[in-house]
């Protein structure tokens, strides 16, 4: 009999505006400028190279180094800490959604809405539950001077031996 392991995790809360992808005309460079402007953060180069590649494919799960990989494969000239830096960045105005599925890996999700989540262990890939196919019980009472901004459920995964 295999266990799933549920993991709850409260994140801290951002006080900047969640992002709208709202009026996006369908050009990836067009777009990521309006959505850099829209969270008032400037579109520099390197912004604009890295939300290309990040918002150009869709709903997709990446960690730093997987973007510091396609940034290389797609000669931008960019290093890993300026990886960092945007992803944080982005997070931060609500460009990005951080998911933590261990103490040392984070993935970074380019889709905002609450949902979800499962990690297929072994082959380090994140993938989306549909919303309404998990229902969390009882959270915890926050500690005095804090409150719950989210819950992030990670359903762990592996192969059937």
């Amino acid at each position: 009999m295999s266990k799933l392991r549920i993991m709850v995790f409260p994140t801290a809360k951002s006080t900047a505006p969640v992002a709208n992808h709202s009026g996006l005309t369908g050009c990836p460079w067009h777009d990521v400028k309006a959505m850099l402007r829209q969270v008032d953060l400037r579109p520099t180069r390197q912004r604009m190279a890295l939300g290309w590649l990040l918002f150009g494919k869709g709903d997709r799960h990446l960690t730093s180094e997987m973007l510091y990989e396609e940034a290389t494969r797609a000669k931008v000239p960019v290093s890993l800490a300026t990886i960092y830096n945007t992803l944080h960045q982005f997070t931060e105005v609500g460009l990005l959604r951080q998911v933590a599925v261990d103490g040392s890996k984070a993935y970074f999700d380019t889709n905002v809405s609450a949902h979800h989540h499962f990690f297929v262990e072994g082959a380090d890939e994140l993938l989306d539950i549909p919303g309404a196919d998990v229902i969390v019980g009882k959270t915890p009472t926050a500690p005095e001077g804090y409150e719950i901004a989210r819950v992030d459920v990670v359903v762990r995964l592996r192969k059937k031996s």
